[in-house]
């Protein structure tokens, strides 16, 4: 059965793209694995929900901060240069949380460390986004996008339980140094990618503040992506961030186990998983309208932590809000490969990360003393109305449903990327 995607001209007979697939599953099992350990420790050492936000907000912030310039110079640079030197940076700092032991760093050095894996995310994200299209033809990259979103699913399912697994048997400080293993391994692959050759010569390019400001204005002027950016960075804000501090702090406090927190970060990237691929299969001339609506069963997050009746409980719910998120690895990202000019798609996909993820920090802080005031479940309910009401609004904006410029189709319209 998968003999199909290796025959001549099929998605994994691209020796490019098979190494960049190969080293993503394993670089995110790293990654996967890396939170885990990093929540237990603090939570080990008596940090409380307010604490785990702000560290783990460190890191979304570091990536909110840089990701512009990540995207700049993903653009100006060799793209697989970036990632390998993003990777690797990302490696070394899991090492130092190993032999400076996380159990015994005061949380402010936690947070510096975790502060720096984000500025690895921030260069090498948009990188590894924007260098499918140099991997493969036109025609394959909804396939290779989907692929590229199965394989980070399949990494998020067994990366907690690796990470939850090693934590059981070697402790949270040695997990550490399994995720800097599989950092290192994953990123050993790409090296050797041959990636197409940007075609504008860097010395006869822009400043870097010039470039910036032109990817902002493409973005602005198309209002299904400014839309969509918009959407997802107040929802990471106020839903995202709650359930990611609260999953662990609830279950270990409701069920008195770390394994109700593994399983239900594993079973979320399963439905993840099981959506992109039910997406891939499903042509619509809406997709926008397909993913956000997809998007909308995330509510099932927060709904299960408001009322943790039981693990089981807990745990299925996680599946069916991971469901959500499938839409947009086979719609959106390849909308944007499509729409946006090839030079500057790192631009564009660093805003979007720095769009989506802008205000993330902020909610995470702000968690612990907001539930303090409100309470979990006032909090989470709200929550779950909030991320309702933003999906609909936004599907309002002209181009959204279809995730198409629509003065494509006027013949007298122009826009940023014809000029």
């Amino acid at each position: 059965m998968l003999k199909k995607y290796f025959k001549p001209g099929a998605l994994f007979s691209y020796k490019d793209y098979r190494n960049f697939f190969i080293s993503g599953l394993i670089f995110v099992i790293g990654s996967s694995a890396f939170p885990i350990a990093l929540a237990i420790s603090i939570l080990d050492n008596g940090g409380t929900a307010t604490d785990l936000g702000l560290i783990l907000a460190s890191r979304v912030f570091a990536g909110t901060i840089f990701t512009l310039a990540g995207g700049v110079w993903s653009d100006r640079l060799p793209r697989k240069w970036v990632m390998i030197s993003a990777d690797a940076f990302r490696g070394l700092v899991a090492l130092v949380l190993v032999f400076f032991s996380a159990a015994h760093l005061p949380l402010w050095a936690i947070g510096l460390l975790v502060f720096l894996m984000g500025l690895g995310d921030a260069f090498g994200a948009p990188a590894g986004a924007a260098i499918v299209p140099s991997l493969l033809p036109d025609h394959l990259l909804p396939a290779g996008n989907v692929a590229r979103g199965i394989v980070a699913k399949i990494g998020t399912i067994v990366g907690p339980g690796v990470g939850g697994l090693s934590v059981a048997l070697i402790g949270a400080d040695y997990t550490f140094a399994v995720t800097a293993f599989a950092f290192f391994l994953g990123t050993s692959l790409l090296f050797g990618i041959t990636e197409e050759p940007i075609q504008v010569v860097i010395e006869k390019k822009p400043s870097f503040f010039s470039e910036l400001r032109e990817g902002l204005k493409l973005v602005w002027e198309i209002k299904w992506l400014a839309a969509s950016i918009f959407m997802a960075s107040f929802q990471l804000m106020v839903i995202v961030a709650a359930e990611t501090v609260l999953l662990p702090v609830i279950t270990r406090r409701e069920f008195d186990t770390n394994n109700v927190f593994a399983i239900s970060a594993a079973m979320f990237s399963l439905g993840g998983m099981i959506s992109a691929i039910a997406a891939i299969k499903f042509q619509t001339k809406r997709p926008g309208l397909v993913a956000i609506s997809m998007w909308s069963l995330f509510a099932f997050a927060p709904l299960v932590l408001a009322f943790p009746i039981s693990p089981n409980f807990v745990i299925f719910g996680y599946f069916i809000a991971g469901l959500s998120i499938g839409g947009w690895e086979a719609y959106w990202v390849t909308a944007v490969q499509r729409e946006i000019p090839q030079e500057m798609q790192g631009r564009v996909f660093s805003i979007d990360m720095v769009g989506t993820s802008g205000l993330m920090p902020l909610g995470m802080a702000l968690v612990g003393p907001v539930i303090a005031l409100t309470g979990e479940r006032d909090f989470l309910l709200f929550a779950i109305a909030f991320h309702l009401l933003v999906c609909y609004l936004t599907l309002l904006v002209p181009g959204v449903k279809e995730l198409r410029d629509p003065r494509k189709s006027q013949p007298n319209s122009t826009i940023s990327e014809q000029n």
